[in-house]
C-alpha cells in the first residue's frame, strides 16, 4: 500500500511521543482549508476508523468540535497529517497545517504527532475511485479516507517499531 520507508525520518518523534502503554485512543487529522477529515483508533491502538468529516466553521468552533471528540472517546494524543512536498520540504499548506497545530496545542493538552501525509489523498481518491463511487460521492468521503491512511499508517509503523525492539 504505502512505502514506509518515507516515514523512517520521523522515527525519533514516534517513539518518544507515542508511549505505547498510554491508554486512550488516537485521533488522526486531515486539516484542509475548508474540511477536516478525522479518523480515531480502537483503544488497543490496532485499527483506525473514519469519523464524519469537519467542515470548517472557524478555529474556535473546530477547536471545540476536536476537543469534545476527544473527550467523548477517550483520546490522549493527536497524529495529523503533514503535507510534505514530494522533495520533502514543507509548502504554503503545510504552514496553515502548522499554524492550525499552534492554536489547537494552546488549547488541548495532549500529544501531537506529525504524520509525513505525501499521496494519502490521492490514495484516497483512487480507492474511492476504483470502487465505483461517484465524483460527488467521493468529495464526501475523500477527507475522512485520507485520515484513516494517516492513522493506520502511524499505527502500523508504530506496532512495526515495538515488535523490532
Amino acid at each position: 500500500m504505502f512505502d514506509l520507508s518515507m516515514y523512517e525520518s520521523d522515527s525519533q518523534s514516534f517513539t518518544s511521543k507515542n508511549d505505547e502503554s498510554q491508554k486512550g485512543r488516537l485521533l488522526a487529522l486531515d486539516i484542509g482549508d475548508k474540511r477536516i477529515g478525522m479518523a480515531i483508533s480502537d483503544p488497543l491502538k490496532i485499527i483506525a476508523q473514519g469519523l464524519p468529516t469537519l467542515f470548517r466553521k472557524g478555529k474556535k468552533h473546530d477547536t471545540n468540535v476536536i476537543r469534545d471528540i476527544m473527550i467523548k472517546n477517550d483520546v490522549t494524543a493527536i497524529v495529523y497529517g503533514l503535507p510534505k512536498n514530494m522533495n520533502g520540504t514543507l509548502g504554503a499548506q503545510a504552514e496553515k497545517t502548522e499554524a492550525f497545530i499552534k492554536y489547537l496545542k494552546s488549547r488541548i493538552n495532549c500529544p501531537f504527532i506529525p504524520l509525513d501525509e505525501r499521496l494519502t489523498s490521492r490514495s484516497a481518491n483512487i480507492a474511492l475511485m476504483e470502487s465505483g463511487m461517484s465524483r460527488e460521492k467521493r468529495s464526501k468521503k475523500v477527507d475522512m479516507l485520507a485520515a484513516v491512511l494517516i492513522l493506520q499508517n502511524y499505527l502500523d509503523f508504530s506496532r512495526r517499531k515495538k515488535d523490532a525492539r
